[in-house]
C-alpha cells in the first residue's frame, strides 16, 4: 500500500541556493525534452521514447556544464514526468503538456533514490544538497519510493515522500442498510446525512473575501517588478494558503469521522465543471470543493476497508419522495421544503435527497427492493 508523507523543510541559505539550482535545472530539462518530442514528431511523424531522451541528457550536460551541479536522477525524473503527462493527454484527454515557467512561484523536482529521513536527528538527506533540517511530525515504516521536493507560493520548502509499507489493502467489510449512510453535499450546509444530521459549511473563502480583495488591490497598485509588489504578492499568497489549509483540515476531519462511523457511504456523482458555469453559484461551489472531499472519502475508504457507493448524476434524488416514491417534477432549486401530495409527508429537500441517495445506492447493490 502506497502512502505519501509531506514534511516542511528548513534549509540554510546555502541549501536554498542548491534547491533553486535543482528547480531551474529540472525545469530546463523538462522544457528541453518537451521541445525535443514536439520537433521529433513534426519532422518524422514518430514520438521519441523516454530512453532515447535520457541518452541525450549526457550530451546536453556537456553543452551546459551547470547541469552537472544537479542530481542526475532528478533530471531523468523530469523526463519520466513528461512521459506521464503525455500518457494522461492521450488516455484521459487532460490537455497537451505545457512548458514550465520560471515565473511560477510553485516549483518542484523529483528525487528517485539515495535519500533518507532520520527521525531522531530531524533531518532529510538529499543527494547533492546534504542534510536538510525538517519538521518530521510523524514517522513511517516501509520502502522509500520517489520523493518530491517543492517550493510553495509563500516560499516554503516541502518534501513529499512516497512510502510502500508492503501491506495489502484490507478486505472490504460487509455492510447493510443500517451501516450505510447517504451523503448529499450542498452550499449552505456542506454535507447532509441520511440520518438527518447537517454539517455546516465553513465557507473558508467567503469568510476571508474582504481581506482577499484588499490584498489583491494592493498588489494591482504596486509597480510591476518592484520589491513592494513582491512583498504584496507574498502576503496575498499566504492568505490563499491559509484558506486552502482551513478547507483541507475541515474535509480531512469530516471524511475521517464518516469513514470511521460507517461501513459504507453513498454519494452522488456531480458534474462540478458544468455546475460552475452558473455564475451566480460558481464562487460558492468552488469554495465548497466537493470533488476534493469525495477524493478524500475514496482513498480513506480503501485504507480502512470501507465501501464508497456512487449513484448516477441524473438520479432524481431531490424530487422523489423517500416514503412513497412520488416524483415531484415541479420542484425548483429555490424550494428547500416540500410536501408530498400523495402521502402528505413534509420533506426537507436536502435530507430527503440524502435518504434517496442511500436508497438508490443500496438498490444497485440489491440490498433493498425497488
Amino acid at each position: 500500500m502506497l502512502k505519501a508523507y509531506k514534511y516542511r523543510l528548513k534549509p540554510t541559505k546555502d541549501q536554498i541556493i542548491l534547491l533553486e539550482k535543482h528547480f531551474g535545472a529540472c525545469r530546463f530539462v523538462y522544457n528541453w525534452a518537451l521541445n525535443l518530442k514536439i520537433k521529433t514528431y513534426e519532422q518524422t511523424g514518430k514520438s521519441i521514447s523516454q530512453f532515447d531522451i535520457n541518452k541525450q541528457i549526457t550530451i546536453l550536460k556537456k553543452e551546459n556544464e551547470w547541469l552537472k551541479e544537479v542530481n542526475s536522477q532528478s533530471l531523468q525524473g523530469m523526463t519520466r514526468n513528461l512521459e506521464s503527462a503525455f500518457t494522461r493527454f492521450f488516455r484521459e484527454k487532460t490537455g497537451f503538456p505545457n512548458f514550465k515557467s520560471k515565473k511560477n512561484p510553485i516549483q518542484s523536482f523529483p528525487v528517485p533514490q539515495y535519500y533518507y529521513a532520520d527521525f531522531k536527528k530531524g533531518i532529510v538527506k538529499l543527494p547533492k544538497i546534504g542534510e536538510v533540517e525538517a519538521v518530521l511530525h510523524r514517522s513511517f515504516e516501509g520502502t522509500l519510493k520517489t520523493a518530491t521536493v517543492s517550493r510553495s507560493a509563500t516560499g516554503g520548502y516541502y518534501i513529499s515522500i512516497l512510502v510502500d509499507d508492503e501491506k495489502e489493502f484490507p478486505e472490504k467489510k460487509e455492510f447493510s442498510e443500517s451501516t450505510t449512510v447517504g451523503i448529499d453535499v450542498g452550499i449552505k450546509d456542506f454535507a447532509i446525512l441520511s440520518t438527518g444530521e447537517k454539517v455546516e459549511n465553513p465557507k473558508c473563502l467567503k469568510n476571508s473575501l474582504k481581506r482577499l480583495k484588499v490584498l489583491q488591490k494592493r498588489v494591482s497598485r504596486k509597480q510591476k517588478g518592484s520589491k513592494n509588489r513582491g512583498k504584496a504578492k507574498q502576503r496575498l499568497a499566504k492568505l490563499h494558503e491559509k484558506i486552502a489549509n482551513q478547507r483541507n483540515d475541515f474535509q480531512h476531519k469530516l471524511s475521517k469521522r464518516l469513514i470511521s462511523e460507517n461501513q459504507a457511504l453513498a454519494v452522488e456523482t456531480l458534474n462540478v465543471k458544468g455546475m460552475i458555469k452558473n455564475h451566480h453559484l460558481a464562487q460558492a461551489i468552488g469554495d465548497s470543493a466537493w470533488s476534493s472531499f469525495v477524493t478524500k472519502l475514496e482513498y480513506k475508504a480503501e485504507w480502512y476497508g470501507k465501501t464508497l457507493l456512487r449513484i448516477g448524476q441524473f438520479e432524481p434524488s431531490s424530487k422523489v419522495c423517500n416514503v412513497c416514491g412520488f416524483h415531484n417534477s415541479e420542484l425548483t432549486l429555490k424550494d428547500r421544503e416540500w410536501t408530498c401530495p400523495d402521502c402528505k409527508t413534509k420533506h426537507d429537500r436536502d435530507i430527503n435527497a440524502a435518504i434517496n441517495i442511500k436508497k438508490f445506492a443500496l438498490i444497485d447493490q440489491n440490498l433493498i427492493g425497488t
